[in-house]
């Protein structure tokens, strides 16, 4: 009999409680859920359990109540720390979030050291940087979820503009999960259709420019709290291609290594995603322009790194 897989999930706020309902309610695999409140994490799951037995899907749920209960776990997603708030940059959480990440990272290192990590802890870069430092594994076994998330957003802008069906938007997004991310307009498409052929390149620019500010678009709207629907179904999508081996390719948050001209930083590029993490790092052609438009977002991810070396580590 064929081995359940396991995904752990460490946080069990709105993202994290979330993203396991989503897997639990879609997948076969053994979702196992921890937060520093053992009581939430334990209700989260009775709820979700409880959901499972409506209809035929039937999930096997459970709390981490130790570090050593991470032993086993195929896929291990981090979405603890501290959420950001209105009015408080990325940058804010950095040293917050570092100390949070850190401990995690050496659980891992310590009770499931073939694991592939998923970030999705901000800010976001900066703490991938963290758990391969402190886990010291294969750079292609960690990587961060945010361009799935910013290219939904931006292709849900499209959308707005142009009300096509569902699901025949491509709208890469590069760079750093900030606000010098890099939509890219001249590779996106609707059902294959250049996007420039369909919008003005004022409506583009509106487009872009919401896309940068769309998580901030939220956070002044809900007061007191930040997304998590749609970085909860962008990170599903991510454990899926992984635990899959599905070879798809996605844009994550993963340590270049020479690739677009850079070393020793983290970037949201597209990558292949298999059963070893990263199986691949897709570097587009970019023109002028938007090499300057990453480098720019590489510098400010180089900031929020240079920091946690000088200050942390």
């Amino acid at each position: 009999m064929e081995r359940v897989k396991k995904v752990g999930i460490i946080g069990a706020g709105h993202v994290g409680s979330t993203l396991a309902f989503i897997l639990s309610a879609t997948t076969p695999y053994e979702i196992v859920l921890q937060d520093k409140d053992k009581d939430r994490a334990r209700g989260m799951l009775l709820d979700m359990f409880q959901a499972s037995c409506i209809g035929v899907n039937f999930t096997k749920l459970g709390v981490i109540a130790s570090p050593k209960d991470l032993q086993g776990c195929d896929v291990i997603v981090i979405t603890a720390g501290s959420p950001r708030l209105p009015g408080m940059s990325r940058s804010d959480l950095l040293f917050a979030n570092a100390k949070v990440v850190s401990e995690i990272s050496n659980h891992i290192k310590e009770n499931a050291p073939e694991a592939i990590v998923v970030l999705v802890t901000n800010p976001l870069d900066a703490m991938v940087y963290t758990a391969l430092r402190e886990t010291g594994f294969n750079p292609r076994q960690i990587l961060g979820m945010a361009g799935v998330l910013d290219s939904a957003r931006m292709a849900s802008f499209i959308f707005d503009k142009i009300r096509c069906a569902q699901g025949q938007i491509v709208a890469p997004v590069m760079g750093g999960h900030g606000d010098d991310m890099v939509p890219l307009p001249r590779f996106s498409t609707v059902n294959g259709v250049p996007l420039s052929e369909l919008l003005s390149q004022e409506e583009i620019d509106e487009i872009i420019e919401r896309t940068k500010n769309a998580g901030a678009e939220i956070v002044s709207c809900l007061k007191n709290g930040s997304a998590y629907f749609a970085p909860a179904k962008a990170t599903a999508e991510v454990v899926r291609a992984i635990m899959s081996d599905s070879h798809k390719i996605l844009p994550c948050a993963t340590l270049l290594q020479g690739e677009y001209g850079y070393t020793n930083v983290v970037a949201g590029v597209p990558v292949e995603l298999g059963i070893n993490g990263v199986e691949k790092i897709v570097e587009l052609k970019l023109n002028e322009v938007e090499k300057k438009q990453f480098d720019k977002s590489i510098q400010s991810v180089l900031i929020l790194i240079n920091e946690l070396n000088k200050n942390y580590f």
